[in-house]
């Protein structure tokens, strides 16, 4: 109980509000950090998800180093890659070795789920619905944008869900090697023993993974075709109930 009263102080303490370890600043540069990770592995995951998925080949390939890459633990990615970090840094001159290094560790864990998704959902399409797309004149790519992917889209969604959270949980990483953004207060909480700052620290990434969830929940059932998801099948339902009138005389047998 103790400790619950002092996680709500640290909160209520207007000087944690404020400068650059303030919760706005380390928030901002969380969301950052992640929203970028994830836009450019979608950049580089999606079309190749659509590629094979759509055509079948490199498959094996693809997803092989798609698996491998779920296997190799977060810290271990961030460790690898951090001397590449210091060599883009220096072409660059971008001056933050930490945020770079982070940055492409955090890519190198969005891509896999999104390759993986994406080209399951494009296989698990029905032949069928393709062949009659096909009979209808549709060419390869009217097929792939008008067939393939509005059947594709929930699981193709569900790993670009997954990569979100997984980037947004393991970016706390970074604080490690000097990265910003909501690490900073688990990091710091653990060097100075303060152990208000180390669970609110937590509880922020925490909160912040399951907003993400349900932001990319939300997301999902918005983009998925009404007929797949069934809200035009509820809708026509509420239509027949609401439309139906009640004629004198005529009633169900």
């Amino acid at each position: 109980m103790d400790a619950f009263v002092g996680v709500i102080g640290w909160f209520g303490d207007p000087a944690n509000w404020h400068g650059p370890n303030g919760i706005p600043a380390r928030l901002l540069e969380h969301v950052v950090m992640s929203g970028l990770a994830i836009g450019i592995a979608l950049l580089i995951a999606f079309p190749v998800g659509l590629y094979i998925g759509h055509t079948g080949r490199g498959a094996f390939l693809a997803v092989s180093l798609a698996n491998i890459g779920r296997a190799v633990p977060s810290y271990a990615v961030l460790v690898i890659v951090f001397p590449l970090s210091i060599a883009v840094d220096r072409a660059t001159g971008l001056g933050d070795i930490a945020f770079v290094g982070t940055l492409l560790a955090m890519i190198l864990l969005a891509i896999p789920p999104i390759v993986t998704n994406t080209f399951a959902g494009m296989r698990a399409v029905d032949a069928d619905l393709v062949e009659a797309g096909r009979g209808m004149g549709m060419r390869g790519m009217q097929v792939l944008r008008r067939v393939e992917l509005p059947v594709a889209s929930p699981v193709i969604l569900a790993g670009m869900r997954t990569a979100a959270v997984q980037v947004v949980a393991t970016a706390t990483l970074g604080a490690v090697i000097g990265g910003g953004g909501l690490g900073r207060f688990i990091v710091q909480g653990i060097a100075r023993f303060d152990h208000e700052r180390l669970v609110a620290g937590a509880l922020m990434v925490a909160l912040l993974a399951i907003a993400t969830e349900l932001f990319f929940s939300w997301l999902q059932r918005r983009a998925v075709s009404p007929g797949l998801s069934g809200r035009a099948i509820r809708a026509y339902d509420n239509v027949g109930e609401v439309g139906r009138v009640d004629v004198p005389g005529v009633g169900a047998a």
